[in-house]
């Protein structure tokens, strides 16, 4: 998991070992984590190859067409990304420890918060990236979202939003949630207020101590020594490598 990002230049890797799905992914990228964390919950096999996104190596776009990450190539050699599709797929395919509920109303429920979720992550996205601070409408995508997760733990009643473990729509919105701490350092510290998300917090506590969560679990400040390598312009894909060694 933590093997060099490929970059142009490299050589395409060998085949995935037979049994295991090969995932094309970036160790930063919260997109590739959500199909990790797909992939360890439902225990299935797999092995990475890490993309270095700054400079992505001339084979990758044989394998994604947009050069994007995730991808998640198949024992067929079918290429699937995109990683709501690819964790839709691998919720059909491997039936253990189904993710999805078996209501399709609540399923389309949980697809439309996702959509929801996904609106803060554009906002987050955008500011992240770029060196400034939050505007006020900016503060108010991310509050109006957190409202709407916080109310909907209160009506669910359960520790997750799957129910007694996490299912989907906790996997999907987690790796976003792995890094609100940023937000502290570089947005509004009063966001993340306790008193008012008190079971969204809980729920990261949660997560957090989740045993398919902490394999791509990454502390905030790896998050935020990564961020301001990639507001420089160096992006340090490989830094979790280079304190290893």
């Amino acid at each position: 998991m933590n093997s060099p990002h490929l970059r142009k230049g490299s050589r395409q890797p060998q085949p995935a070992p037979k049994g295991k799905l090969r995932l094309y992914s970036n160790r930063f990228c919260p997109y590739s984590q959500r199909v990790m964390l797909v992939l360890d919950s439902k225990k299935i096999a797999y092995d990475v190859v890490n993309i270095n996104l700054h400079s992505k190596p001339d084979w990758y776009y044989e394998k994604s067409p947009y050069g994007k990450v995730p991808a998640i190539e198949l024992e067929s050699g079918d290429v699937l990304y995109e990683s709501l599709i690819i964790a839709d797929y691998l919720d059909e395919k491997y039936r253990s420890n189904h993710l999805q509920s078996v209501d399709p109303l609540q399923k389309a429920k949980d697809r439309l918060l996702i959509e929801d979720f996904n609106r803060m992550v554009h906002t987050m996205t955008n500011f992240l990236s770029s060196i400034g601070r939050f505007s006020l409408e900016d503060d108010e995508v991310i509050v109006n979202g957190l409202t709407t997760f916080e109310r909907e733990l209160f009506h669910r009643g359960t520790p997750f939003f799957g129910g007694s473990k996490p299912g989907m729509l906790d996997l999907m919105i987690w790796p976003w949630c792995e890094r609100a701490e940023i937000l502290k350092l570089f947005g509004n510290a009063n966001l993340l207020k306790k008193d008012k998300y008190r079971r969204l917090l809980e729920w990261c506590r949660r997560m957090s101590e989740e045993p398919s969560v902490k394999k791509s679990f990454m502390e905030s400040d790896i998050h935020i020594k990564y961020l301001q390598s990639y507001r420089a312009g160096r992006p340090d894909y490989d830094m979790i490598l280079d304190s290893s060694e």
